[in-house]
């Protein structure tokens, strides 16, 4: 996994608990308490054990926390990739356009980062279905950046996501529709 996914959980666990709890944290997983660089890539299961020693520091499930994660990335992955966003894109644009944009990017900054395959099918104008597909088994962060993406464009109250399978599996799928907003 990149190690900007690492440093934005380090900001994220600070932030939403504080700097001993990362400490804790990397304690507990047995990593060094050196920063993980930005530029390097890191075993995934250095991820797995963050997580679920955070999980066990804050009482949430994995799944929980790995949402709540990915609501939070998204700024600074808007951030990084915003020369690639068209001005005139939403929610569901975004979604339909990250797999050919931010992850074609990602893929060929370098060949060793491995970001999930989205296949996204529009079915209207108002929904789609987000077909993830990773061996990390991290749909709960996809699920996450999506409601993160939708309060990003100021549409969380209209945009409703739905996993159809579980969250944990190589392959996800899940239901985004916009519903109108009752006034």
């Amino acid at each position: 996994m990149h190690g900007t996914i690492f440093t934005l959980l380090k900001r994220y666990i600070q932030t939403q608990y504080d700097h001993s709890t990362w400490v804790r944290l990397l304690e507990a997983s047995n990593l060094s308490a050196t920063d993980f660089d930005h530029k390097n890539v890191y075993p995934d299961e250095h991820m797995y054990a963050l997580v679920g020693h955070a999980a066990e520091m804050t009482g949430l499930s994995a799944d929980e926390l790995h949402e709540k994660f990915g609501e939070y990335l998204v700024p600074d992955l808007m951030y990084m990739y915003q020369r690639l966003v068209q001005p005139e894109w939403k929610t569901l644009d975004m979604l339909e356009h990250t797999e050919h944009t931010m992850h074609r990017q990602v893929r060929s900054e370098h060949i060793e980062n491995a970001p999930p395959v989205l296949e996204v099918t529009r079915v209207s104008p108002t929904e789609l279905y987000i077909d993830y597909m990773s061996k990390r088994r991290m749909g709960a962060l996809a699920v996450g950046i999506v409601r993160g993406l939708a309060a990003y464009f100021d549409e969380a109250d209209q945009i409703l996501v739905e996993p159809t399978t579980d969250e944990n599996g190589e392959r996800v799928r899940i239901r985004v529709r916009q519903i109108p907003v009752a006034h």
